[in-house]
């Protein structure tokens, strides 16, 4: 179980990761932050991404915030960082 810290910025043309920014993954969302739908954009990409299914992506902090905390059930944190490892810093 490993938890990643995102920022997400809604309302983007496509959705992306962008990058680090403070120690923070910047994911892009094509989708508004209204009524969860950013949420939800968040942790679908995020899980199409790692190649893992949607239920082992978990929002477990910043529900209301830009700043939100994922956590990811069954991958450990070395397999975490290898699929993310052509995401420069």
């Amino acid at each position: 179980m490993t938890r990643l810290r995102v920022r997400v910025i809604p309302n983007a043309k496509k959705t992306e990761f962008a990058g680090y920014r403070e120690n923070e993954l910047v994911l892009r969302l094509n989708a508004p932050a209204v009524e969860g739908k950013a949420n939800k954009a968040a942790v679908e990409f995020v899980s199409r991404y790692l190649g893992i299914a949607r239920s082992a992506v978990l929002l477990v902090g910043g529900e209301r915030s830009r700043h939100k905390i994922l956590q990811i059930v069954g991958l450990e944190r070395d397999d975490l960082e290898r699929k993310l490892a052509d995401l420069n810093r």
